[in-house]
């Protein structure tokens, strides 16, 4: 180990696994001048690299210093490191990064600490309902060095109040650090002096968002809470320079020639970026389907400016009449997106499919095309389920085309149904503004044929692009989805049987076991809730380069592939493509794994900044409802009382145990349900009820509800739920399933 220490180092030091190495081996803690003295250290240059290799070290949490100043192996001191968890009720937990239970942090052990800082801690002993509690050792690593709130201003007091809850306490603002801010402002802080176990975090205020409510000032506050990076560097700005609005003559040469094929582009109404365009004809009783799709990785090169923004990104965030776009304008509107009748650099996915929707062969190549069309889902499914003639007449040199694809269509989603693939069609809305940038009403989504056609067509290059790239032995970013846990599964099997249903498949159920569930329910009313629990009971699909396949689908190979103006895991997917066709040394799976952690994270990150958003929009439109009545569904039971999802804004609040009725009210969470002592009114998940809007709280994003016809109570109790637990999406359905899937 000292002799690659020597290679790299002008002044070589032990590595960190050397270190390492020699503690495990000497079985005891040691001083730094021991430590040097046995692994060969020498010299005050080198004794001083030394030291700040264990400092180092004690940053990641590799070593702990302890009293006597001596370094120790965390895991030989009884130490756990991992980040924090916080909870808007003042404690916490800490999550090990080894894995493992967690460990309770009291509201104490918090005082010191905010939610996602990275500590190492001791267990300190169990708490009263026997759960291991922690003790803070020393603070590893400080995720914030800013915070999103409200402003507030009390007897020459300052602070700020964070939009993140999980934070659990104020920030201070010195008289000075306001920043020109008046109370109730929303506001950016700077934190100075970051909070200990007796005081309280410092800052200074360096940014002023705007009023409280103004439009647009939740997209505003979720940018910054979820850290979504929105500025395009300047080194960024002028490599995009370079770029005009049409395809140089010089990048189209080398590529196959597909502009005359009648390729479309079918998206929704508000689409502006086109990823994908697809064709179909037959072949005798087979077809031939095209999937062309953008072709980004020939602008954005890899190490270029360009490309770091991209990846820092991850992906595009689509908001409600919002989109923090992963790609520049100029690209991502313009030499990138398949706009009708302009030429446009494309990889295409030509496959071969068979009478039964089996793919037989494919090859990937890339081309130059020309979009016939830019055409919506609503247009296509009236031409084509509709029969509409108008349209039909207006389109009239597609439609057979259209119709060749329709036909594709119902073969592979017929393959699909065979395979026993789930989808989970859940309900979605819409929200939609006035020119005050008001919301005006919140509409169900409903998905047709057209965005099913568009879908089929993905998976099928998706799964092509999975194959090929296996086949060649590539490091790729796979999107893996494995099957329910043990535990979620018995939890699964609990909640359905409240319900007088089965999941098939015993201790190992499969896909096609999902799907069958999912059709026995369909059209019940409580159709949705029992989808949601079902989703919840199956981890979340991520990015990595070990292929376990993905439960879902059903499919043993998948990835993304027809997304890359917004989506960086479909560009790397183009790069090693491009790769293969060169047959040129592939990424190393290591880079691989590290891009597949990476590119989880900031699709999660923006799924939060999503749901948050369209939780806080919810809440604002249910403001103006305050007194009126709703149908709903039980959609949680608590021992302090039931949520009510109300039926088609798809937004839920709580209905306080006070307010169910003069009676005393028994929380049983075996069946899910409240029972009346006295009355035997039995509340369950489930039940069909109808509420009335009683308290909107904008701050909190919740509400609280009581049931209509019910006297209204003389104290309203806190709310503590979100509105929103979903999350909806202003976007298309198809947005949402090629993003999931």
């Amino acid at each position: 180990m000292l002799d690659r220490e020597a290679a790299k180092y002008a002044f070589p030091v032990p590595s960190r696994e050397a270190v390492l190495a020699h503690l495990a081996q000497r079985g005891e803690p040691m001083s730094l001048k021991r430590l040097a003295a046995e692994l060969g250290v020498d010299g005050e240059r080198d004794l001083d690299s030394f030291a700040r290799r264990l400092r180092a070290m004690e940053r990641d949490g590799q070593l702990l210093k302890n009293r006597r100043g001596r370094y120790g192996l965390i895991e030989k001191m009884d130490m756990v490191r991992g980040h924090v968890i916080g909870h808007p009720d003042g404690f916490g937990f800490l999550e090990p990064d080894e894995g493992g239970e967690d460990l309770f942090l009291s509201p104490r052990e918090m005082r010191q600490v905010l939610h996602g800082d990275r500590v190492v801690a001791r267990v300190a002993g169990l708490d009263a309902r026997g759960r291991k509690e922690g003790s803070i050792v020393e603070v590893l690593e400080r995720r914030h060095r800013s915070v999103v709130g409200r402003y507030r201003a009390e007897n020459q007091v300052g602070f700020v109040a964070p939009a993140d809850k999980r934070l659990g306490q104020d920030i201070l603002i010195p008289q000075g650090g306001e920043g020109g801010a008046r109370s109730g402002q929303i506001v950016v802080a700077e934190i100075v002096d970051q909070p200990t176990v007796r005081t309280q975090a410092v800052g200074k205020i360096v940014e002023v968002l705007g009023d409280h409510m103004a439009p647009g000032m939740e997209i505003e506050v979720a940018t910054r809470m979820f850290d979504l990076p929105h500025v395009w560097p300047d080194a960024l700005r002028e490599e995009t320079a370079q770029f005009g609005h049409q395809v140089p003559e010089d990048a189209k040469q080398g590529r196959v020639d597909i502009r005359e094929l009648p390729l479309v582009t079918i998206d929704g109404e508000d689409a502006r970026d086109f990823d994908d365009a697809v064709y179909c004809e037959p072949r005798g009783k087979d077809f031939r389907l095209l999937v062309a799709i953008a072709d980004v990785s020939h602008y954005v090169r890899a190490g270029t400016a360009l490309d770091r923004e991209a990846y820092s990104r991850g992906n595009s965030v689509y908001f409600p009449n919002y989109v923090i776009p992963m790609l520049p304008e100029i690209l991502s509107n313009g030499l990138c997106s398949l706009n009708p009748d302009v030429d446009r650099l494309c990889m295409v996915c030509d496959m071969h499919v068979n009478a039964r929707g089996k793919i037989l062969e494919y090859k990937f190549y890339n081309a130059v095309m020309r979009s016939h069309a830019r055409l919506t889902y609503n247009a296509v499914a009236a031409m084509l389920v509709g029969k509409d003639a108008a349209l039909r007449q207006r389109y009239a040199a597609l439609v057979p085309h259209l119709e060749d694809l329709y036909t594709l269509y119902n073969l592979l989603h017929g393959a699909r149904a065979k395979r026993g693939a789930v989808d989970f069609d859940l309900p979605e809305t819409r929200i939609i503004y006035n020119e005050q940038r008001k919301i005006e009403r919140i509409e169900p989504v409903t998905r047709n044929d057209a965005h099913r056609l568009i879908e089929e067509c993905m998976l099928a290059a998706n799964v092509c692009a999975a194959e090929w790239l296996t086949a060649r032995k590539m490091a790729i970013p796979y999107r893996i989805h494995a099957g329910p846990t043990p535990e979620k599964l018995a939890n699964l099997r609990d909640f359905l049987f409240e319900f007088g249903l089965k999941l098939g498949g015993g201790d190992e159920p499969q896909a096609s076991d999902y799907a069958k569930l999912l059709a026995s329910v369909e059209g019940r009313p409580d159709a949705r809730l029992i989808q949601a629990v079902m989703l919840r009971s199956l981890s979340q699909a991520i990015y990595s380069p070990e292929n376990i396949g993905h439960f879902a689908l059903g499919y043993p190979s998948y990835t993304h592939f027809t997304s890359p103006i917004r989506r960086y895991p479909d560009l790397l997917v183009h790069r090693a493509i491009n790769t293969g066709l060169r047959r040129a040394a592939p990424d190393s799976a290591e880079s691989v794994q590290v891009h597949g952690e990476h590119l989880s994270m900031t699709e999660r990150r923006a799924d939060d900044a999503t749901r948050d958003v369209t939780r806080r929009l919810k809440t604002e439109y249910m403001q103006g409802r305050i007194g009126e009545e709703f149908d709903g569904i039980i959609s949680g039971v608590t021992n302090f009382g039931i949520f009510v999802e109300l039926s088609e804004v798809y937004v839920d609040g709580l209905v306080h145990i006070t307010a169910l009725g003069n009676d005393y009210y028994h929380f049983d969470p075996a069946k899910h349900r409240l029972l009346g002592e006295r009355t035997k009114t039995v509340y369950r998940l489930g039940d069909k009820v109808r509420i009335r809007v009683v308290r909107v709280d904008l701050d909190e994003a919740k509400l609280d509800f009581e049931l209509a016809g019910s006297p209204a109570p003389a104290a309203r109790a806190k709310s503590s739920r979100p509105a929103e637990r979903g999350g909806g999406l202003h976007r298309t359905g198809r947005r949402r399933a090629k993003k999931k899937k």
